[in-house]
């Protein structure tokens, strides 16, 4: 089928969606090795693909992910409280969301999962808006991209866990969204023992006030030399498995996540401003 009947069938979806509950999507999974790709939609004319690429999994099969996809309303109250304010918004063109949400006591990985939903129902544009947002079942999406590149529009991000993802188009002030993503980092650095804590929280900090000095590539290296650390002692210092079923304790994988998203933000906000 071809790509102007996909849009069709996605517009007609677009536009049904602010006057109905949500309506669920099937979804083909395929998996091979450290790899899982998505089609999302009638297999005749797919509205978008997810490709999820682990770090270290095990027990990586179809059934183990539990992904689901759904059109959701762009009026739904309990949605939009779920998103962090009018700025951040669901293109009426593309209102899907994917909800990865793995069967307890089946797959479980190390460190972090690189995930990419790719449709060519969003334009893109050099700089573009459209972000990948990450949340908790009924919790607050936040952003996690780490890029977002053309054919048509690919958002992709980090993650140490899941459940929820969302692409909208986030016209936040950039610095804001910097300062937000450090945030989250400095609180999420603070539930690691002190020792652990209080050399990357110098380094978290080196970043902020860089940032703050407009240095933005010496803030870049701050967070590299952050990561740095993390990597070293992921699974020996600082945990980094993730269980399904909420056991494990994956704060490497969520602190590596936290750096890419950071990164991506500070060198949008040196390459395009606020």
């Amino acid at each position: 089928m071809t790509r102007l009947v996909r849009l069709f069938i996605f517009a007609l979806l677009a536009v049904a969606a602010p006057f109905a509950s949500a309506q669920s999507l099937p979804v083909q999974v395929g998996v091979q090795g450290n790899v899982a790709t998505v089609v999302i939609g009638p297999s005749a004319a797919p509205l978008a693909d997810m490709t999820l690429t682990f770090d270290s999994p095990h027990a990586l099969t179809a059934a183990n992910l539990g992904i689901s996809a759904q059109t959701v309303s762009l009026t739904d109250p309990q949605l939009l409280a779920r998103l962090p304010g009018t700025l951040a918004s669901l293109d009426s063109s593309f209102p899907l969301m994917v909800t990865v949400e793995p069967p307890a006591g089946g797959l479980s990985f190390d460190r972090t999962v690189k995930v990419e939903i790719h449709t060519h129902a969003l334009a893109y544009t050099y700089g573009s808006s459209y972000r990948l947002f990450k949340a908790p079942l009924g919790g607050a999406f936040r952003d996690i991209t780490t890029e977002v590149a053309q054919g048509s529009v690919r958002a992709r991000g980090t993650t140490g866990g899941f459940s929820q993802f969302l692409v909208l188009a986030d016209v936040r002030r950039t610095g804001d969204v910097v300062d937000d993503k450090l945030e989250r980092l400095r609180l999420r650095i603070a539930t690691l023992p002190a020792t652990e804590a209080a050399p990357l929280e110098v380094q978290r900090a080196a970043a902020a006030q860089a940032v703050a000095d407009a240095r933005y590539d010496d803030a870049l290296g701050a967070l590299d030399a952050l990561a740095a650390r993390v990597d070293d002692r992921a699974g020996t210092a600082i945990p980094n498995t993730w269980l399904a079923g909420g056991s494990g304790n994956n704060a490497a994988g969520d602190l590596l996540a936290g750096v890419a998203t950071a990164k991506f933000s500070i060198a949008y906000l040196r390459n395009f401003g606020h």
